[in-house]
């Protein structure tokens, strides 16, 4: 496959994903928002949203000061903010416009019927006045996307490569959302003295569950009250929780095997590592080297593998 093909291959992927998780952390903090707060909490939860995408300063260059509205409008509909659903959908046609000839038919008419809808929607100030309906939407489209990929494509270097690209944003956003609800969260990290989250907590951890289509699966897991632990537990060691770090890393370097190269040997040697530590690990360990030293170290592994991917097989 060229090495241009297998760029936009994995870029689509990314794209479409990253609409998905932006989709996701805007929905639930939407909701969240509607719980009694003070001015201050909130505030510190719109610039925490921002934070997660490393859109303070972009957003703060263009409006100032935080606003619930403008940052909804910024991260959705801003088409000149690049991380915006709206430039992400785009994005993602782009790219899937340009190797037609490398995906199925059912997978580009997904893919540019939900560009075209999104702008339909947004046309008609669907976000100022229902953006949970958007955000619902975007999350069915990204579902949608991914099942007609695994249903009609082959499963050759072209559907390894958009898998890659699907799981190593996936991998990057779950890091990004744990890192900053914890450290949002951590005045009340360890809860009330009987171990139990205060019922105001609740909510909040409830959300960050939520956000990853995680809340029935820890119930079903745990069987217990919501801990910070036990939600760092399943969304970075449960291998069988489709979006935790653990599930991430071994697809991905289940497919980057598939597609191996001889240039590629120290990726491949950086990605079974990842997934090995994921896979072994305990719980106690990070906690004692520190929940926020170990995600940011986890991005740079994270952002380090995503180069050595392009420098192996994508184009310049």
């Amino acid at each position: 496959m060229l090495s241009r093909t297998a760029d936009h291959l994995f870029w689509m992927a990314r794209y479409t994903e990253r609409a998905e998780n932006t989709a996701r952390m805007l929905d639930v903090h939407v909701q969240s928002a509607l719980l009694p707060q003070g001015a201050e909490a909130m505030h510190l939860g719109w610039r925490g949203l921002l934070g997660i995408s490393e859109l303070t300063a972009a957003y703060t260059e263009r409006h100032g000061e935080i606003d619930a509205n403008k940052v909804l409008d910024f991260m959705v509909c801003d088409t000149d903010n690049p991380s915006s659903i709206q430039s992400c959908l785009r994005a993602a046609r782009e790219n899937a416009r340009a190797v037609r000839g490398a995906i199925t038919s059912e997978v580009w008419e997904t893919v540019n019927q939900t560009w075209l809808e999104s702008q339909r929607m947004l046309a008609d100030g669907l976000c100022k006045f229902n953006p949970s309906a958007i955000f619902e939407w975007v999350k069915y489209r990204s579902h949608l996307s991914r099942g007609v990929t695994s249903g009609t494509m082959l499963q050759d270097e072209a559907f390894h490569f958009l898998r890659i690209g699907t799981f190593l944003e996936r991998a990057d956003n779950t890091a990004r959302l744990l890192d900053v609800k914890f450290h949002a969260l951590q005045s009340d990290f360890y809860g009330s003295a009987n171990g139990r989250v205060q019922e105001h907590d609740f909510y909040h951890w409830s959300g960050v569950l939520r956000s990853v289509s995680g809340f029935e699966v820890y119930r079903k897991v745990y069987r217990d009250a919501i801990t910070p632990e036990r939600v760092a537990d399943l969304l970075i060691l449960r291998a069988d929780m489709p979006r935790s770090l653990a599930a991430c890393m071994m697809t991905v370097n289940e497919h980057l095997r598939a597609v191996a190269n001889p240039q590629s040997r120290e990726t491949l040697r950086r990605a079974g590592l990842l997934s090995a530590q994921l896979q072994f690990g305990l719980l106690d360990d990070i906690m004692a080297t520190g929940l926020h030293a170990y995600l940011t170290h986890f991005l740079e592994r994270i952002n380090d593998l995503g180069a050595g991917i392009s420098q192996d097989f994508l184009a310049a």
